[in-house]
């Protein structure tokens, strides 16, 4: 066996040290609530009977309490093609928790919303903290002391995180989250490019871009792209929380339906009335945080879960920066080139050999913790086959070799020797880039600034041909505290025409961009943000600036003199509709991105 990476140990053991006070406050929160407190046998006799009065065939295994009572909670909803397959989930899982014995009640729905269809919208403010949201309602449905287990039905964005971050404060239950598969694949994402560019340039219309976005993005499942919601499931994978490679087999297929049968069997054989209990608090440790890093790395995942990441590792008392992923990111290879950082997508992935073989790859090279509590196994080996169906029953099979040298390759022939992040810091403060998509040639950018405080300033300009230069385009006051930090996707195809033109072309923001950010480089998260009076404020239209993720630089060339000297301008108006007025609060309190940009877990903190 393998030793593990010197490098992945020192991150790892640091990780440790520097949680140890609030992760023993976590596993004595945790050990707490299996004893003493979300536990169906303390409930009195009126609270029992509202809890299963509508449970029908399950009521009298219900009531006499002698086998596990599964919680579900779904982020169904119809409108959002990853979640639409989960109507009828309910249902599938009660009949498979009858099989073995035990029962399972929706506790909760929480929201799901979508930030295709938000994407540069207002509603695109709500995104980031609508994680939160969905948190605090899974920490609802889990209140109820009714369950011994939980199931957490999600896939996109901000659903996983929010999940995970909610259950984890039941962390004494077991817990396995199930996704619903990709759907298949439509139009090639490189036609999908080239028409959003045309249409940036003018050159074909609404109905010609409609027509493209509506073939790729054409029916029930995840979109099939490697941006945040298909690295939420691969993170799944590596911290052991989903059925082996259970996250790309595509909805509506029998496999689908026999890994989610697996799932609900598994964790009612996993609770603490057994002899293998398995309870998140206990799978979710410093080494799962760590697996999931490196999965960001070997597969160029989203730049989003630089913010999630350190979220969910707060809420199981963990605390992650971003110097972690960056020293992680040194010496991780990049495997996998999925759409955009290359031409296919999660199902040219999957039929490679998938999540299986990355982790095995992995595995065997030592660049990843092998011994983590998962949901399926005592350790991690078996995260390494794939589930295929033999006679009708599931099993799982080694997978020998990639199938497509073009989407996976070995970690002895990696397509780069690094991951696909870099951390910059300098006199702007510190920021993310995710360069796996990014020509090296492009990785340094000096240029003057073009300084907005809207995306939709940026477009204007570029429409105008005011950007047809090299060019740094700033855009600030898109933090947590400024609105909310949306991402920032629709400017790709207008940055995008600009670099094709020939010109030296950087994005630098306090803002997110999506995990689709592609090829153009993407200073993003700059932290701190604007409002408050993170250094991103003092810029003006022509400074110099330099954004460099070969030395990992992020700085404005202004004297030192001359740069002391600027004011702070007056910060845009708060955000007042469509619902992003409800959400002031969150942006009153968020903390710093780097810390997860979170002011429920901020004022959680406090209290501890």
């Amino acid at each position: 066996m393998t030793d593990l990476h010197p490098t992945i140990a020192k991150v790892t053991e640091r990780i440790v040290e520097r949680s140890r006070p609030r992760r023993r406050q976590y596993l004595d929160l945790i050990e707490r609530g299996r004893d003493a407190g979300t536990n169906r046998a303390q409930l009195s006799c009126g609270n029992l009977a509202h809890g299963f009065a509508a449970s029908g065939e399950d009521k009298p295994v219900i009531r006499t309490g002698q086998a596990m009572n599964i919680c579900i909670v779904t982020a169904y909803n119809d409108m959002l093609s990853a979640h639409q397959p989960y109507g009828r989930y309910p249902e599938q899982i009660k009949i498979a928790a009858r099989e073995v014995g035990a029962t399972a009640q929706v506790a909760g729905g929480v929201p799901a919303m979508c930030d295709g269809v938000t994407q540069g919208q207002a509603g695109m403010d709500l995104s980031l903290f609508s994680r939160d949201t969905i948190a605090m309602g899974t920490a609802v449905a889990l209140s109820h002391a009714m369950f011994e287990g939980a199931l957490l039905l999600g896939i996109c964005d901000k659903i996983v995180p929010g999940l995970l971050i909610g259950a984890l404060r039941f962390g004494h239950l077991p817990t396995i989250l199930i996704p619903a598969g990709p759907m298949p694949s439509g139009l090639a994402n490189k036609e999908k490019v080239r028409i959003r560019q045309l249409y940036a340039e003018g050159k074909v219309g609404r109905e010609e871009l409609l027509e493209s976005e509506s073939a790729s993005y054409h029916g029930a499942g995840t979109c099939t792209f490697y941006g945040t919601a298909n690295s939420n499931q691969m993170m799944m994978e590596m911290m052991g929380l989903h059925m082996p490679a259970a996250s790309f087999v595509n909805p509506g297929t029998k496999l689908r339906s026999e890994l989610t049968r697996a799932a609900v069997h598994r964790v009612a054989s996993i609770g603490w009335d057994g002899d293998d209990y398995r309870p998140l608090g206990h799978c979710v440790d410093e080494k799962a945080i760590v697996n999931a890093m490196i999965g960001l790395m070997a597969t160029g995942g989203s730049t989003n879960h630089a913010i999630h990441l350190p979220a969910i590792a707060r809420a199981a008392g963990i605390s992650i920066d971003w110097t972690d992923l960056a020293e992680i990111s040194d010496v991780v290879p990049l495997l996998a080139r999925v759409y955009p950082n290359g031409s296919g997508d999660v199902n040219h992935f999957h039929a490679a050999g998938g999540i299986s073989y990355v982790i095995r790859e992995l595995l065997d090279a030592g660049l990843l913790h092998r011994d983590i509590l998962t949901v399926a196994r005592a350790d991690l080996t078996d995260y390494g086959k794939e589930p295929v169906l033999e006679n009708e029953a599931l099993v799982w099979k080694d997978v020998d070799a990639s199938r497509d040298e073009n989407m996976l390759r070995p970690a002895s022939n990696p397509f780069q020797p690094d991951g696909g992040m870099k951390l910059l810091q300098g006199n702007l403060g510190r920021c993310v880039m995710k360069v796996s998509a990014v020509d090296r040639e492009r990785w340094t950018i000096e240029a003057p600034a073009a300084v907005f405080h809207d995306q939709d300033d940026v477009l204007r300009a570029f429409k105008a041909g005011e950007l047809e230069r090299d060019v740094v385009v700033v855009v600030r006051f898109q933090g947590p505290r400024a609105n909310g930090m949306p991402e920032l996707h629709k400017l790709t195809p207008a940055l995008g025409v600009l670099q094709d033109r020939g010109f030296k072309v950087a994005l630098l923001t306090d803002g997110r961009m999506s995990g689709a950010s592609g090829k153009v480089p993407a200073a993003i998260h700059l932290s701190p943000e604007a409002l408050g009076g993170g250094p991103i404020g003092k810029l003006r239209d022509g400074d110099r600036v330099r954004v460099c993720a070969e030395r990992g630089v992020v700085e404005v060339l202004v004297g030192a003199s001359e740069w002391a000297a600027r004011d702070q301008p007056p910060a845009p108006p708060p955000p007042y509709d469509t619902g992003r007025e409800l959400f002031a609060l969150f942006r009153h309190h968020s903390d710093l991105a780097e810390q997860g940009a979170s002011a429920m877990l901020a004022a959680m903190e406090s209290e501890l």
